[in-house]
């Protein structure tokens, strides 16, 4: 495969400030060659020999991408310049040579008929042609910028040398300002801006803007490093919209087909996937989230009659980081298992991670000096951040069997609407064929403001320090949260595991202790505890509304707290609410 680098120039008329993208390739093969491959070292964990994980497969440990890897790769490739409505793909900005990896497995028997009916947009395809030199282009409907009303924007945001809080920001932030005609203007400056608000505010293909797609894509190499080569971003509209659009890329209603995920799982993944026709099918988890074991058992004994003519799954769904509503994440070896089981089943994996960098250090009690003693995140550089994290599923996906989605909404700010997928090239496509004639893409206004905060402002090391504060302020929160359930809340009735990752907290209630508990169902026990904790001023989540079954009755009596925006002394009272809750109906003193 080659990897030339494909960047664009501007060709200007004389009547317009309208710009027609053309494209000047650079040969940077040499240099990519150079530089080899490059991926994540897999870390030694002891594993039974006769376990799923053990039959995983097993990676290669090459020397992981670096910041400065990024860099030179940049520096090589020279400045980006990609215009109005210009096409990209993530081969454009790897920066390891593809050609020691294997290719992706087709997934054509996979599909929905809706999927694979859908083909390229004539208009977008069109668009192609705007590559040749000096082309004048009566073609795209792309209204003139000289008419958009917004001529500029400006924003104050944390400097990485200044600190990322609030007070921070006001004292030592950055004021950055974005131009209609900033890329024009600064033409001639190699370190100018490649983003303004006349390319920003136009239409733009369905992929994302390339500046965003440059972004995602080495952030991705840099984290995850797929171990295939033909492996593709595009950016989404967030994670739901990419989950719905995810599920109609795999799922018929016409072959009644089904989805595995947790027992318990997001709630609105589940509603997304119902109105489709799709059988949501939850399996059961501990700990340490799905079960791998019980998992293979399902797909093993699966028999259309027993669920209602509905088809053997072929589709995973799982938050293997800080799971919704659960908290729990799955270790490497839980990953690993769940991925082999999913090769001998066939089964693609829709892996959603809004929480991956939110990977705490572990509650040590609510002592405040120990857990003051084990905040290391200012002694901890980026590379040792990214070194601690648990891998991805898609960093050990061989086959190219996995639908990553990322997003900005828990670690930036949810208003964005703004994320990424990543996936094999067909997968892709496959995507990009549905959002062109769907959604088209992500807010220009969105991809502008954060390709200004992320690339430009901070750079990679400076939005992985960013990530490092977010984990830290969340561990915080934790922490806060958990000293108030050991304060306030009955440990006779009620038991909870330290959440490693994520922003929510699940409390298991013990209702066989309940005084009616011969007479009354699980439900109903609930629905008295949450009447009166709304009674006593306080908000949870019931538990059976993250059911995967909502027709089962719940297996046991649950409750979601999240610690993610309540002020500490807010946390601390809402817990006693919830434990005066419990202990009324409970008939505790």
């Amino acid at each position: 495969m080659s990897t030339s680098t494909q960047v664009r120039t501007s060709v200007h008329t004389s009547t317009s400030k309208i710009m027609s993208p053309t494209i000047l390739a650079i040969d940077d093969s040499a240099a990519a060659e150079a530089v080899g491959p490059i991926g994540l070292p897999a870390k030694q964990v002891p594993e039974n020999p006769n376990s799923l994980a053990s039959r995983a497969p097993k990676l290669q440990s090459p020397r992981r991408i670096t910041f400065k890897d990024i860099a030179d790769k940049r520096t090589r490739a020279g400045k980006l310049v990609a215009l109005t409505a210009s096409a990209a793909d993530s081969d454009m900005f790897k920066v390891a040579a593809a050609g020691q990896k294997p290719k992706a497995r087709r997934w054509d028997h996979l599909l929905s008929q809706e999927s694979a009916s859908r083909k390229p947009c004539r208009l977008k395809q069109a668009a192609l042609n705007l590559r040749k030199p000096g082309i004048i282009s009566l073609g795209g409907g792309l209204p003139c910028p000289d008419n958009f009303p917004i001529e500029s924007i400006s924003m104050r945001v944390p400097s990485v040398s200044g600190g990322f809080s609030e007070a921070d920001t006001r004292a030592h932030g950055q004021d950055v300002t974005i131009g209609k005609y900033d890329v024009q203007n600064q033409a001639e400056d190699p370190n100018g801006a490649v983003y303004d608000l006349s390319i920003a505010l136009n239409y733009s293909q369905a992929t994302g803007s390339a500046q965003m797609i440059r972004f995602v894509t080495e952030h991705t190499e840099l984290v995850n490093n797929p171990p295939y080569a033909d492996w593709r971003c595009s950016m989404s509209i967030g994670s739901t919209g990419a989950l719905e659009m995810a599920l109609r890329i795999f799922c018929d209603r016409q072959r009644k087909d089904s989805m595995l995920t947790e027992e318990f799982s997001f709630s609105t993944a589940v509603e997304t996937a119902m109105p489709l026709g799709v059988k949501v099918v939850g399996v059961p988890v501990d700990d340490e989230g799905l079960i791998p074991e019980k998992m293979d058992e399902i797909l093993r004994t699966w028999n259309p009659e027993e669920r209602k003519g509905a088809a053997k799954p072929h589709v995973l769904y799982t938050v293997p980081s800080g799971q919704n509503p659960t908290g729990s994440t799955q270790s490497e070896q839980r990953r690993r298992a769940l991925y082999q089981v999913c090769r001998e089943h066939d089964v693609f994996i829709i892996e959603d991670e809004p929480y991956y960098y939110m990977q705490m250090p572990p509650y040590r009690g609510r002592d405040a000096k120990k857990q003051e003693e084990q905040s290391t995140d200012a002694e901890e550089t980026p590379d040792q951040f990214l070194e601690s994290l648990v891998p991805s599923i898609l960093s050990l996906d061989v086959d190219g069997r996995v639908l990553r989605m990322d997003s900005f909404s828990k670690v930036v700010v949810p208003g964005s609407r703004m994320g990424w997928v990543t996936a094999s090239e067909q997968i892709i496509d496959r995507f990009i064929r549905h959002g062109e004639s769907c959604n088209q893409g992500p807010s220009g206004i969105s991809q502008v403001l954060l390709h200004k905060l992320l690339d430009e402002t901070w750079g990679h090391e400076g939005y992985i320090r960013w990530l490092m504060s977010v984990r830290q302020e969340y561990a915080r929160r934790r922490d806060v949260l958990l000293a108030a359930c050991e304060d306030h809340l009955p440990r006779e009735v009620v038991d909870w595991e330290a959440p490693k990752t994520g922003m929510f907290h699940w409390l298991k209630v013990d209702h066989t202790k309940h005084p009616r508990a011969s007479t009354m169902s699980i439900s109903e026990m609930e629905a008295e505890i949450f009447r009166d904790c709304i009674d006593k001023g306080v908000l949870v989540a019931a538990g059976s509304w993250f059911m995967a079954d909502h027709d089962a009755e719940p297996s046991g009596l649950f409750f979601r707290a999240t610690f993610a925006a309540a002020t500490p002394d807010n946390m601390i009272e809402a817990t006693r609410r919830l434990g005066d809750a419990i202990r009324s109906s409970f008939q505790l003193n």
